[in-house]
């Protein structure tokens, strides 16, 4: 998708839409006090102020055998420096817990064959997080990908995915449950967040050790060809770290503490969104790429609806329906969102890098 463009529901006539001063307004939590958005499809924690990947390693990293049954060993990181047949760059955007749109998408692009099982031989396939909440199955998300992933390592490719916010969210309300954190705004509990945002019990009922595991050791930003890679739209990153290193230590030893308070100001910090839509979008971008790397910021988290102002109303089923039909791109050409609003009845984006807009 072209930067500012998209399409009607069927039946209507192709719309191509300009940027407005809409689409580069101040977002709710950075005017004065308004009335906070609704808590879905969006990420409000309970009791603060309304919010602005999976790396192989030397690290032992818990996988899904082809039998079902979680394992941990190691996986040795691909040497990419000395290695000139890396193959095609894909991206997913937010999965929230559907993981037949998920097989569907994966089984069209050729990643992944009739049975689920990897067939894109040296591909290189990233995930930017979120995987559970609000769609039915988000463990068996979280088990798909952790399975892609070493079938995609034994046929000399990649399946990684980046640390979500819904990740944090999880793993908040399963280590510290009802206790109290300091939201800064009052009393706020992991449980309750999880549950506003679209938490499903029956995820938490199936969540294993291996899963907490495996999204505890999820990176939060990584640069592939030039592409720098995270989940959420905001600049929050930049407290974690001067270098990628530095953040993914950082936040990988902050969930290591397991400390409520300080998991919760991470969670918060990384459910802020918008930071790219204003009118000093594309400057926020630049910031994070002089400090980062890469020359476009690929991100999931803000579905492509809300970046255009064109968010869903309930004026019955006669009302125009935005269709997303790809990755949108903006803040003067350097941000690509990735969330097409799967859980707004939208689409779940898989798509390769680089794009051709």
């Amino acid at each position: 998708m072209v930067e500012g463009s998209m399409t009607q529901g069927a039946g209507q006539e192709p719309v191509v839409r300009t940027a407005t001063l809409r689409d580069f307004r101040v977002p709710p939590y950075a005017q004065a006090p308004m009335p906070p958005p609704p808590p879905h499809p969006g990420n409000v924690p309970v009791g603060d102020d309304p919010p602005e990947g999976y790396t192989p390693t030397e690290r032992d990293l818990p996988v899904i055998t082809r039998d079902g049954t979680p394992q941990v060993r190691a996986v040795p990181e691909p040497h990419q420096e000395t290695d000139p047949a890396r193959g095609p760059l894909y991206v997913v955007g937010d999965v929230h817990g559907y993981l037949d749109e998920l097989l569907a998408a994966l089984r069209e692009q050729g990643l992944i064959d009739a049975e689920g099982r990897w067939a894109a031989g040296n591909t290189r396939l990233w995930f930017l997080g979120d995987f559970t909440d609000r769609g039915p199955d988000g463990i068996g998300v979280i088990d798909l990908v952790m399975r892609l992933s070493a079938e995609a390592a034994a046929a000399g490719g990649y399946c990684k995915a980046l640390m979500g916010n819904h990740e944090l969210l999880l793993i908040g309300a399963k280590r510290f449950g009802d206790t109290p954190v300091n939201s800064g705004a009052g009393t706020a509990t992991f449980q309750a967040a999880w549950l506003l945002n679209g938490g499903q019990k029956t995820d938490m009922e199936r969540l294993q050790e291996v899963h907490l595991q495996w999204m505890a050791r999820l990176d939060a930003v990584v640069e592939e060809d030039g592409h720098l890679l995270m989940h959420s739209d905001t600049t929050a990153y930049l407290d974690y770290g001067s270098t990628i290193e530095d953040v993914n230590d950082t936040v990988h030893a902050i969930l290591t503490r397991h400390d409520a308070d300080e998991c919760w100001d991470l969670f918060r910090k990384l459910t802020k969104r918008f930071a790219f839509r204003d009118e000093g979008g594309a400057q926020a971008v630049r910031e994070l790429m002089a400090t980062y790397g890469g020359q476009r910021v690929v991100h999931g988290h803000s579905p492509i609806p809300y970046l255009l102002g064109e968010v869903g109303t309930e004026d019955g089923e006669n009302s125009p329906r935005t269709v997303v039909d790809g990755p949108h791109v903006y803040a003067d050409g350097l941000a690509i969102a990735m969330d097409g609003g799967v859980t707004m009845a939208g689409k779940l984006l898989v798509v390769q890098l680089p794009l051709h807009d």
